[in-house]
């Protein structure tokens, strides 16, 4: 007997199906179904043969694999009795709910007394679906690994692609043949961390950007998690998404997955990344006003550190005002005793050799020139050296003797006494101060795994929230080291990395916009010289680079030329005219055949206009540009387009080409075929081109 379901979205069909009362598996996803479509059918057709030297049957690839039935492949639950014996449920369907657009099956082992509920939902709108995965226990039992429901892996993909990366270089992209094994990805840092962003690819054969089939998955939690991807010795292939292993430390009765998100695209990378985009935005961040644009920021980080001085930092967002800045960041060093990063963490109290006179001064200061005011926060942090440590050093996280990071402890998060704590002193902080935004930071890892401790800063987060939904918080952990969708249910911005280098910049921002719109991604205008990677960049780049997502300065603006703060305020002033279209715009990834040359068209929620980025990082290969083809355009519309930097073109490009002398107008197919041709140029060039319809 065949028990069939499937959900629809309009972009993918998502089709389960249950042999026996076995356990539900997916039998396909992928290509919009039709209607009519006999899944019954469907899961006969995609039973899998066997021959010799194996099992005498072929044991489903279900959603819950555990091997009590023959599985051979790694199991999605590892679990164990109270004292400590093996458990291997064998899961039989028992029940299904079916809605409009969500489904939930129940699986149970009656002999055991255990029960596993899988939650399936699609978005019709975004295109994306989520999958959660429920464990309940008839007792305390003590949980290894359980995986979000278990998704088939392509057979039409040869290689998939996961992300890797370092403080200052996150966002490394991964590719690996699928081959006969595993390839396992777990941070047991306590958070995505920079080396494991929890988001994987599998692109069919031939995918690129903007062509051709690719399957998504992004794992919404904020703690360690575990990504198994597996090609079993009979070709079949598996997916898995959890906590990290061995993180829930305390036997429990029941058990919960974070959501894990995925999507299908006929359309390249591209329409993974849409949907993902979309789905972040509209659906997952809650912004504390949503009609207000997103304001250009100042962050004094990086012109002062920990050296604070009221009439330094006054003149200095005078001059930030001047350039076009709208928030005012006071960033590590305003608290406690705080010179260096060596104490004071946990003292959330201004300090008053700095500012005698408390904040109020700077931030009247701030308000008077135009600018609204946010503040740095580290509330998951203890420093050995403050006055919260000596007074309760059991509320620090590990043991006594471990190995700082950064000169400081984590906070056990999930004591109750931690929570109310913290939220008393940040919710002095904000009650007294007129402050719109807190930069969240985390600048190091956990001593171990520990789903609690994640659980335990969401509770603190969704209470500030309640208590004052009018503060934008900013998710920063040394950079990019805790962005997902979990932590962005809770806040409305991520500082993808420490690194303002506008060239590493731009490599990051293009690999992100494959989850991350441009709405949530902050990039901001760093030094002449980068203080990360001691590179000399342009103004114009620098400025540019920003100007994709979303735009602020961090630099001592005391060291601008006349001619570059001008360069500033010109793209400043750009972003800003454009910024209400480009907060739901879709980021394109443009298949540039020029490797140096590093593209991407946004392209506004209407289709009625566009601006392309494209960024020469290296010298080319050859002597003229290649064309650069652009994408999703209506192919029967004419559209006006213009180069907006084309004062900057360099002596060398010598031809006289039409986008240097004025606008165009094309089809959109002859921009999607033919292309446009930009000017020659040096690397550390962005070239700006605008489009609209006619």
């Amino acid at each position: 007997m065949i028990e069939t379901w499937r959900l629809d979205d309009g972009q993918q069909t998502l089709a389960l199906a249950s042999r026996d009362r076995g356990c539900p598996e997916v039998i396909y996803w992928g290509a919009p179904l039709p209607e009519i479509e006999d899944l019954a059918a469907l899961a006969a057709a995609a039973e899998t043969d066997f021959t010799g030297g194996a099992l005498d049957a072929v044991a489903g690839l279900s959603l819950c694999p555990t091997g009590a039935e023959g599985f051979q492949g790694q199991p999605a639950l590892v679990l164990r009795d109270g004292d400590g014996t093996h458990v291997m449920p064998r899961l039989r369907f028992d029940s299904a709910a079916v809605a409009a657009e969500a489904l939930t099956l129940t699986c149970r082992d009656d002999a055991l007394g255990v029960t596993y509920i899988a939650r399936l939902a699609t978005d019709p709108a975004t295109h994306v679906i989520t999958l959660t995965a429920r464990l309940e226990c008839p007792r305390p039992m003590r949980l290894h690994w359980l995986s979000a429901p278990v998704l088939p892996g392509s057979q039409a993909a040869e290689e998939m692609i996961d992300f890797s990366g370092r403080w200052c270089g996150e966002f490394q992209p991964l590719r690996s043949p699928w081959a006969t094994g595993i390839r396992a990805r777990e941070s047991r840092a306590g958070r995505p961390d920079h080396a494991h962003f929890p988001g994987l690819l599998v692109p069919a054969r031939g995918a690129t950007n903007t062509a051709g089939e690719a399957h998504a998955f992004h794992y919404g939690w904020s703690g360690g998690h575990r990504m198994v991807a597996e090609e079993l010795p009979d070709g079949r292939r598996q997916v898995q998404f959890g906590h990290a292993s061995g993180s829930a430390l305390e036997p429990a009765e029941s058990f919960e997955t974070a959501p894990l998100f995925v999507t299908f695209s006929a359309n390249g990378l591209n329409g993974c990344a849409t949907a993902f985009q979309r789905h972040l935005r509209d659906r997952i961040v809650t912004w504390s006003e949503p009609r207000r644009p997103r304001p250009v920021h100042y962050n004094c980080w990086e012109a002062v550190y920990f050296d604070h001085d009221h009439d330094t930092l006054k003149d200095i967002a005078t001059r930030a005002a001047a350039l076009g800045a709208e928030r005012f960041v006071l960033d590590d060093g305003w608290f406690g005793q705080r010179d260096d990063d060596t104490s004071s963490l946990g003292d959330w109290t201004v300090d008053a050799r700095k500012y005698p006179d408390g904040l109020t001064p700077l931030i009247d200061h701030v308000h008077g020139v135009g600018m609204t005011f946010g503040l740095w926060v580290e509330p998951e942090m203890v420093s050995p050296d403050s006055d919260l440590f000596r007074a309760h050093p059991d509320w620090a996280l590990g043991a006594a003797d471990q190995v700082l990071g950064r000169n400081q402890m984590v906070l056990d998060m999930s004591k109750r006494e931690v929570r109310a704590h913290l939220f008393e002193r940040l919710s002095a902080l904000l009650a007294a101060h007129p402050v719109d935004y807190l930069k969240w930071d985390h600048n190091r890892v956990l001593p171990a795994p520990d789903a609690t401790q994640t659980r335990g800063t969401y509770a603190l987060l969704d209470r500030l929230r309640d208590a004052f939904p009018q503060v934008e918080i900013e998710s920063c952990a040394s950079g990019g080291g805790r962005i997902d969708f979990g932590i962005l249910g809770r806040t409305q911005r991520v500082w993808l990395s420490d690194s303002n280098d506008a060239q590493e910049r731009l490599r990051m921002q293009h690999e992100a916009a494959l989850f991350l719109p441009g709405a949530v991604t902050g990039s901001h205008v760093g030094p002449r010289r980068c203080h990360t990677s001691g590179r000399t960049l342009n103004m114009e780049f620098r400025a540019w680079v920003a100007a994709q997502r979303h735009m602020g300065f961090e630099m001592d603006p005391r060291e601008l030329t006349p001619d570059e703060a001008e360069v500033l305020r010109e793209v400043t002033t750009w972003w800003k005219e454009n910024r209400d279209w480009l907060f739901d715009a879709d980021i394109l990834r443009l298949d540039s055949t020029d490797p140096s040359v590093t593209a991407e068209q946004q392209l506004s929620r209407s289709g009625e206009r566009f601006v392309v980025f494209a960024g020469q990082t290296a010298p080319s290969r050859q002597t003229a540009p290649r064309p650069l083809r652009l994408t999703r355009l209506s192919p029967e519309a004419r559209y006006r387009i213009h180069l907006r930097n084309r004062s900057v073109a360099s002596h060398l490009s010598r031809a006289a080409l039409a986008l240097k002398d004025g606008p165009l107008v094309l089809s959109g197919a002859a921009l999607m075929q033919s292309g446009i041709t930009l000017p020659w140029s040096f690397p550390e060039t962005m070239w700006v081109v605008e489009g609209e319809w006619l």
